[in-house]
Order: structure tokens, then C-alpha cells, then sequence
């Protein structure tokens, strides 16, 4: 075998660069694995532009409140097709269902999507 004795005298005679460990310790800010978990799943509720505007809607209605009945013309959509979506929205902490004679009524929780503006902000 042939070796390169000018090769390897060079290589072990360059200087080491200083450079980052390759594994080091993630900043303080990186999301626990529980956390993106959660923000994946409120994400993905807000992923359907239905969704969107009927978050919209409620959020623009009297009381940042709106009946399901007055939800379903807007979006072009069946009732039970925007219940679907109004129950992915409530299920993710966006809404709250409240039930009023036959009809339910759907109201912005407060602070929820400037919690979700805050996670975005703080660095993803």
C-alpha cells in the first residue's frame, strides 16, 4: 500500500479551526416534545380556512358571539358541517358552547388566538 508520507505530514501539522460542538445543548426556548404536541394540534385546527372564517365570523359578531344558525349561510356549508368545524375549534380551545333552547351559541374564548400569536412570536 502506497502511502502519501507529504499528505499526512501535512494533515497532522494544519491548525484545528475552532468550531461549534455538533452537539450542543438546545437553547432554553426550544419546545418540549409535550409542547409541540399541543401547538401542532391547536395549529392544526386553525389549518382549514373554514375554520378561519368561521373563527372570523364569531369574532367579528355582537359579544364576539354567534349561533350556529347564523354560521352556516356565510361558509356555504351544511349545519352539520359547520357544527363539525365549530366542535374542532371548541375542542382546541378557540370557542365555548353554550346551548340556548335548540340552538347553540359559540363565543371567542378570550386570549386564545393572542396565545397562539405568542408562541409564534416567541420563535418556532
Amino acid at each position: 500500500m502506497d502511502v502519501n508520507i507529504d499528505y499526512l505530514r501535512c494533515m497532522t501539522t494544519l491548525p484545528v479551526l475552532d468550531a461549534p460542538a455538533c452537539c450542543a445543548t438546545p437553547p432554553a426556548s426550544v419546545l418540549t416534545a409535550k409542547a409541540a404536541e399541543s401547538l401542532a394540534a391547536t395549529l392544526k385546527a386553525l389549518s382549514d380556512p373554514t375554520r378561519l372564517r368561521l373563527l372570523s365570523i364569531v369574532a367579528g359578531s355582537e359579544g364576539q358571539e354567534a349561533c350556529v344558525c347564523d354560521l352556516t349561510d356565510p361558509v356555504g356549508l351544511s349545519q352539520p358541517t359547520v357544527s363539525h368545524h365549530l366542535k374542532v375549534l371548541t375542542e382546541a380551545g378557540f370557542l365555548t358552547r353554550s346551548k340556548r333552547g335548540t340552538w347553540a351559541y359559540y363565543r371567542l374564548v378570550p386570549g386564545a388566538l393572542d396565545a397562539v400569536a405568542g408562541a409564534l412570536r416567541s420563535g418556532l
